[in-house]
């Protein structure tokens, strides 16, 4: 399957699909703790990963994600939280980005602390230079919307998870494996381009 837009026509497809059914907010968890990812979308319709860097004890290290973290009581709301987690993490400073809107809630698997993610899109007008914080961010990739719709990398691999084996879907791009909440974003990015 060919996926030859015009740049701008899969994010007015993101942008018309967020304006006709916003993202959907997961009330199961309300008391859980909040975090904000962006999907950061340049001009050639790459989208901004990174690789987190290690840490012991943490869930998510090394793991591919997008640029976010938690939502902080000084935080005037979530989608203050994804700009400034992305100006921390990786220098982009969104300030004057456009905002198409939040994508559908994601919650953490079965892990303590459980942890509600608001992920939010924006697209820019340049490639923006990335400067990584090196105690949050391993490294970076741009992956082309493209690629993301496509089949490549497209399967499932097994984790061990509380003693037992649980096969999860992922996609592999670069020596880079995205799985979990973060592919359920982009999933979810991916089904609004194409509906």
């Amino acid at each position: 399957m060919s996926f030859d837009y015009l740049p701008s026509m899969l994010t007015d497809r993101i942008a018309n699909s967020l304006s006709g059914r916003p993202g959907r907010l997961d009330s199961r968890f309300a008391g859980a703790r909040q975090a904000s990812v962006a999907v950061i979308i340049r001009p050639d319709n790459g989208v901004l990963f990174i690789r987190r860097a290690q840490h012991e004890g943490d869930p998510w290290s090394g793991h591919i994600a997008l640029p976010g973290g938690r939502v902080d009581p000084e935080d005037p709301s979530s989608e203050c939280a994804a700009r400034r987690e992305a100006m921390e993490e990786v220098g982009v400073d969104l300030t004057g980005a456009r905002l198409l809107g939040m994508l559908d809630q994601v919650v953490s698997p079965d892990l303590a602390p459980r942890i509600v993610v608001s992920p939010f899109v924006y697209v820019v007008d340049n490639t923006p230079d990335v400067v990584l914080e090196p105690a949050e961010v391993a490294g970076f990739y741009w992956f082309g919307l493209d690629r993301l719709m496509g089949s490549e990398g497209r399967g499932e691999f097994s984790v061990p998870f509380k003693g037992q084996t649980v096969v999860l879907p992922r996609l592999d791009l670069d020596g880079a494996r995205i799985w979990g909440m973060t592919l359920r974003v982009i999933d979810d990015l991916v089904d609004r381009i194409r509906s």
